[in-house]
């Protein structure tokens, strides 16, 4: 009775638009003090869950994406990605996610890839005639990427909250990110069969070379990060460190980063790191709550009862994290459930990394949904499009995402493949 009020108050606050991070400390505060807890025991709890080594590479990796947003690297994707395309149907619509998956080895969150790339992506695709939503709905969805391919931000707190192998979880979703790009490529060519006349100029010799040359530096960033990861040469901390260095070298090279962009970086990064981590602590607290009044142990009684099918049990976890994820942001959604649902997939027989890369996949679709849809907010800002106009594009391409969740559910071996195979 007391969690379920907590999280009634949790979700008032939350339909008041109260910031996520105070509407979880707010009813978990009032609930410590009714039942007679101190003060400092809420303030160490919650400090416990932000006194973690691997996640000292998220405010790193947040250096990386937004470093890279600042000093024209997108742009280099961008322009390599359409002299590759060439004379394709429906060119820009596959350059949009080869841009999603160049940028996302550097970005590691949907927020920063839909903020960098979509006020870009948006205007280019409707110049050359496609239809506005389309655009808006492709970029958004393309974004979902980021979070998904490794250095993922969500990937980093899943770990440090499951104890489980950072590097595993990395590995294990490369193939799922490019499952992903792969279902909205094949809703892209699908479109497009009908519509010659979306299809792009061939690009000449000089065109490619200067493209090529132009984004060599750019591409070394996810040679450094995943090979570094996976080949066992850095932790993932280290390697957001050397990514992020690499980053801002490529930046003077370029001769795109002054005092002043660097004072902005800094203020970006420092930014989007203390949010991550206040809301981290919240939920921390939350956690506590939850273990405190035995949730964990009343939810798993209820779906053992339900199902011994480990299949039927991750389906209705798909069901509930996506229902969690349309009111919840992601790091908050992770570090509240994860601790509940991870000892009952355990249970079942499930594999903590593969459960954790199913877990982010869903969190991760409720940014393209209402009520928060933060993807769709921020992209409708960036490119000042309505929201109603920004929803209707991106519901479309809910079906390709929700397909691939489904095959990763129910084949595990798809996950689990590559950390099998590099002995991670």
């Amino acid at each position: 009775m007391s969690a379920g009020l907590v999280i009634l108050g949790i979700l008032v606050l939350l339909a008041l638009r109260v910031p996520i991070a105070f509407a979880i400390l707010g009813p978990c505060v009032t609930y410590m003090a009714v039942t007679d807890q101190s003060t400092g025991l809420s303030l160490r709890t919650a400090a416990q869950e932000v006194n973690s080594f691997p996640l000292l590479a998220v405010p790193l990796f947040v250096l990386v994406g937004v470093t890279a947003n600042h000093t024209g690297i997108a742009e280099r994707i961008f322009a390599f990605a359409q002299v590759l395309f060439g004379r394709v149907r429906g060119s820009l619509g596959y350059v949009n996610i080869g841009v999603s998956v160049g940028f996302s080895w550097m970005s590691g969150a949907a927020l920063a890839d839909v903020a960098g790339l979509g006020k870009m992506e948006v205007p280019a695709m409707v110049r050359r005639g496609y239809p506005r939503r389309f655009a808006l709905g492709l970029s958004a969805a393309s974004s979902l990427i980021s979070p998904i391919m490794p250095p993922s931000i969500p990937a980093i707190v899943y770990a440090s909250v499951a104890a489980v192998s950072t590097a595993a979880l990395f590995a294990a979703a490369v193939v799922p990110a490019f499952l992903v790009a792969g279902g909205l490529v094949l809703a892209v060519f699908l479109w497009s069969r009908d519509k010659p006349h979306l299809a792009g100029r061939r690009a000449t010799r000089g065109e490619v070379s200067a493209a090529t040359v132009r984004v060599i530096g750019p591409l070394g960033a996810p040679v450094i990060l995943l090979g570094g990861i996976l080949g066992g040469l850095f932790t993932p901390t280290e390697a957001a460190a050397v990514g992020a260095a690499y980053v801002m070298v490529l930046g003077f090279c370029y001769r795109e980063l002054s005092l002043r962009t660097l004072w902005r970086i800094a203020v970006e990064t420092a930014t989007a790191a203390a949010s991550i981590a206040i809301i981290l602590a919240a939920s921390g607290l939350l956690g506590w709550i939850l273990a405190r009044e035995r949730v964990p142990q009343d939810v798993a009684s209820f779906l053992l009862g339900l199902t011994d099918s480990p299949v039927v049990f991750l389906l209705l976890v798909n069901l509930v994290l996506i229902l969690i994820g349309m009111v919840l942001e992601p790091v908050a959604a992770l570090v509240i459930t994860v601790p509940v649902l991870l000892p009952i997939a355990v249970q079942f027989g499930v594999d903590p990394v593969h459960f954790g890369v199913i877990a982010i996949l869903n969190l991760m679709l409720g940014l393209l949904t209402p009520p928060i849809g933060g993807v769709l907010f921020v992209l409708g800002s960036a490119t000042r499009s309505p929201m109603h106009e920004v929803f209707r594009g991106t519901a479309p391409f809910l079906i390709p995402l929700v397909l691939v969740l489904v095959l990763l559910t129910v084949a595990p071996d798809l996950v689990l493949f590559l950390p099998d195979h590099l002995g991670l």
